[in-house]
């Protein structure tokens, strides 16, 4: 398959590259998009041989339900059978943006698209393009993050291009994602709500709003046979291919004891590369040393994660040391997705 890629200015949406991309998923094809989170893959959420493609581009199981991405908020109520007053007070606070909320699903949608479940997650993204692809296309795109299935999130359309180029036939080009890591999911069709994957819309923040948020706590084994109610809950993600060890404690201690490992680790002729910060990346003197920002700046962290751990891809390192970042705001979706890229492989000092 030839996969056409079109570069596009938010200042000025061309209205032709639109109708082509719409018209490729009336189609039954596949369009990746960006959305202000990580790049989307996109197909029509009501049509399931659309969500049978998505699963087969990605390499994904099929049990892992997609998000259906929305442009006018009036839509969700053709796909959720109810919409509790929480939710309603969500969406006032946060949508657009990078929030998901579960909800129990019309027959509208194909269960092809809720990974087999009597559920379904929708957003209402807040990037430009997206909103204009949606529009374009129908209404309903479910979309997972546009990348092989367990490798990093995608955030530049060059990361699309390296997973996806031959598998889906266009791939829409806006440039950089702003946050970097994909959207909170809140199931609301429990009480209380429950957050089941972590991002830019933190607990503090909804608490805010609707008053006591839980957190899924449950770490799902890959062979458990539970279906997963939300993307990331049951199988290793956002893997680079060199294996990942997270070094956590005492910021002194977490540089002492990744500089001891990765001399170990060169000792025994393995390349090694480490992900430090701003504040810390001069002091280590072994390996490839990439830093993901200033620890002060958390947004910064979460928008490089993906390109750093895509970055080691391209250099061929055998081990990878990161050091850990604070479980407070956005950081608890930092090392939310660290932990996965890890399988949970941490030491602590």
């Amino acid at each position: 398959m030839d996969t056409q890629v079109r570069k596009l200015d938010y200042d000025n949406i061309d209205p032709e590259i639109m109708k082509e991309a719409g018209d490729i998923i009336r189609a039954g094809g596949l369009v990746a998009f960006p959305t202000e989170t990580v790049y989307g893959l996109g197909g029509d959420a009501l049509n399931p041989e659309s969500s049978k493609k998505i699963y087969a581009a990605k390499g994904r199981p099929s049990d892992n339900p997609l998000i259906v991405h929305i442009e006018e908020r009036a839509d969700l109520y053709k796909i959720a059978a109810k919409v509790p007053e929480k939710a309603e007070k969500m969406m006032d606070a946060f949508w657009p943006g990078p929030l998901t909320l579960i909800f129990p699903k019309t027959d509208r949608v194909p269960s092809e698209t809720t990974g087999g479940l009597d559920t379904v997650a929708v957003r209402m993204p807040s990037d430009g393009i997206a909103a204009a692809f949606i529009r374009a296309a129908g209404g309903f795109i479910a979309a997972p993050s546009a990348n092989v299935s367990g490798r990093p999130s995608t955030t530049t359309a060059a990361h699309v291009i390296e997973d996806l180029s031959g598998r889906i036939e266009m791939i829409l080009d806006g440039g950089q994602a702003v946050i970097g890591l994909e959207s909170t999911i809140v199931d609301m069709s429990v009480e209380p709500p429950v957050i089941l994957r972590p991002g830019a819309i933190t607990k503090d923040m909804m608490e805010a709003v609707i008053g006591p948020v839980e957190i899924d706590k449950a770490i799902i084994a890959p062979n458990s046979g539970v279906k997963p109610k939300a993307p990331g809950m049951k199988y290793r993600h956002y893997a680079p291919r060199a294996d990942l060890t997270i070094v956590e404690g005492p910021s002194d201690k977490v540089v002492e004891t990744m500089n001891r490992m990765a001399a170990e680790a060169e000792a025994e002729g393995k390349k090694v590369g480490i992900i430090a910060t701003d504040e810390t990346a001069s002091r280590y003197p072994h390996g490839l040393v990439m830093s993901l920002g200033a620890r002060s700046n958390e947004e910064e962290i979460a928008q490089h994660l993906f390109e750093v751990l895509r970055k080691f891809d391209d250099t061929d390192v055998d081990c990878i040391f990161s050091e850990s970042f604070e479980d407070a705001a956005i950081g608890a979706a930092i090392m939310n997705r660290l932990l996965k890229a890890a399988g949970h492989k941490v030491v602590r000092v």
